[in-house]
């Protein structure tokens, strides 16, 4: 019996050892940022002249569920007129709905706003606003509409894109956390 207590401690001293060892070698777990819920996209088109904004919106409250997401265009751009714009993200999955955009803002580094339009639409927008090392944002912009066309309009919310980038999507890589195409039409 003495023998088996006495082979029995290292055995369980190596046990214990093991199972306490820590596999992390003193490193700090990562944080682990989850992603935003982004169900309203709302972007707001002032017109320099003082006209009546343009509201392009995308509501879609069941994120990949079975209901498509509504789009809503109040009007349609007026010829060489210049616009101010902004975007607002919503989740309104909660209540109350939870505004996404100030926390693009507050992680300006980790996204970027970016705004394309196809070969038909003749307008050309600008980012106006930037994260805190000075790269583009784009939460606020300005579009200009050139000659009369129609055309898809899209704007598209990045996460962790590479910065700086040239402006495209494909430099810029990362993540989309949320798109949405307009079909819009300059007067």
């Amino acid at each position: 019996m003495k023998i088996l207590k006495i082979a029995a401690i290292p055995f369980l001293t190596a046990l214990l050892s093991t199972a306490c060892s820590s596999d992390d070698n003193g490193n700090i777990p990562e944080i682990v940022n989850e992603e935003e819920v982004i169900t309203t996209m709302t972007v707001t088109l002032s017109p320099e002249d003082n006209g009546a904004d343009i509201i392009l919106s995308k509501t879609d409250l069941d994120g990949d569920g079975p209901n498509m997401p509504v789009f809503n265009v109040s009007g349609n751009l007026t010829s060489g007129t210049t616009y101010t714009g902004s975007i607002e993200l919503l989740n309104e999955t909660v209540t109350p709905a939870e505004n996404i955009t100030d926390e693009v803002k507050e992680e300006s580094e980790e996204h970027q706003l970016f705004y394309t339009s196809d070969d038909n639409l003749d307008v050309t927008t600008v980012s106006v606003d930037n994260d805190s090392d000075g790269n583009l944002l784009g939460t606020e912009f300005t579009l200009t509409a050139g000659a009369a066309s129609t055309g898809t309009l899209t704007f598209t919310l990045r996460h962790e894109p590479k910065k700086p980038n040239d402006g495209t999507l494909t430099d810029a890589a990362g993540e989309t956390d949320a798109e949405a195409s307009f079909s819009i039409t300059v007067e």
